[in-house]
């Protein structure tokens, strides 16, 4: 397990569930005060923090607001300063959904609401955290990219547009940042096993008729080891990067993906 984070604060948006609650898990054992933005209602905050509480014994703080609107955004960034006045020591930029349409009759508003949050809420998060992060000679920057900020697939071009996006913003703040203790790097899991995957295959399943279990075959089949990436996976990295093992990484994009891009 990578060092202590124990007296660092660190944000993880899209948390609520999946890679992103995976994260948190896994910053928050190594002692990381945590705070937790993403989608559900008083009660699901309330039993996160005492699942973290009695797990991990850190500082947690919960955030429903919403990434599309630059309202919410100043308003996380404003809400986090008046917990923490130093500001965050790691920020990861997980927040994403999927809608899989053709290009010819995919909703404008579907892809503007993707890019806002997957593409556009990281920069403006990324501005705000940022500053103090230099100040303070240390930070960590956490983008989730996907295999498919690498790689195409058809139906997806929302979702691909802002994972290629995300990673060139990687690669700019890295160089931007070289130098200052801070880095920026990215993340890019093939198939994870969490509800938004699931949905794909369940979307998989009823379209060719198929069982969800051969809808599930189908999408892990693009991995050489036809086996899905695991949620401790992608927490350990976001921990290995957090670890002075990675304090020359920086501006790099880590393919977490069962070998389907060496394919």
């Amino acid at each position: 397990m990578s060092g202590s984070l124990k007296g660092l604060v660190a944000l993880v948006t899209g948390a609520t569930s999946g890679i992103g609650l995976g994260i948190a898990h896994s910053l928050a054992k190594r002692g990381c005060s945590i705070v937790v933005n993403g989608l559900g209602d008083a009660k699901v905050f309330e039993n996160l923090k005492e699942d973290f509480a009695r797990q991990h014994g850190v500082d947690t703080h919960f955030s429903g607001e919403d990434l599309a609107k630059l309202s919410d955004i100043q308003k996380l960034h404003n809400d986090v300063l008046k917990l923490y006045p130093r500001g965050l020591d790691i920020l990861v930029n997980n927040a994403g959904f999927q809608h899989v349409c053709p290009v010819e009759s995919f909703p404008t508003e579907t892809w503007d609401a993707m890019i806002a949050v997957m593409l556009t809420a990281p920069f403006h998060l990324t501005q705000r955290f940022l500053p103090r992060m230099r100040v303070k000679g240390w930070g960590r920057i956490i983008n989730m990219s996907s295999t498919h900020g690498h790689v195409a697939s058809a139906n997806k071009s929302a979702y691909i547009s802002a994972k290629h996006g995300i990673i060139g913003f990687t690669k700019t703040v890295a160089i931007e940042t070289a130098g200052s203790g801070v880095t920026c790097n990215a993340i890019c899991p093939g198939y994870v096993e969490t509800p938004l995957s699931m949905k794909q295959v369940e979307d998989r399943s009823r379209d060719q008729g198929i069982t969800l279990e051969e809808a599930k075959a189908q999408i892990v089949g693009v991995h050489a080891s036809k086996q899905p990436v695991k949620l401790e996976h992608i927490g350990e990295m976001a921990a290995f990067l957090c670890s002075p093992a990675a304090d020359q990484m920086t501006g790099a994009s880590l393919v977490v993906d069962g070998g389907w891009t060496a394919q």
